[in-house]
């Protein structure tokens, strides 16, 4: 049985146990990936939708853990990165 990871609560604890510890000991199932938005957003725009469609997208952002506009755009870049 693999080990639980620790948790981290410092950076200075995170760098120790990349550079110290053998991460194959570990179950790395439980860990998600995470994005981080680096590029500046100049743009905006205006949209209009029904209320039960804001409501179901406030839900699923909630859900992901993320604010609903940020779960708006991240579903509007998956959609173009998914046809190239």
């Amino acid at each position: 049985m693999k080990k639980q990871l620790p948790i981290l609560t410092t950076d200075k604890e995170a760098e120790d146990i990349i550079d110290n510890a053998d991460l194959t000991e570990y179950d790395l199932s439980v860990l998600s990936p995470i994005r981080f938005e680096f590029q500046p957003k100049e743009r905006s725009i205006t949209m209009r939708l029904s209320e039960p469609l804001l409501e179901a997208i406030k839900e699923e952002a909630g859900r992901s853990g993320i604010p609903y506009q940020r779960f708006i755009r991240q579903t509007l870049e998956n959609a173009v990165h998914s046809k190239s």
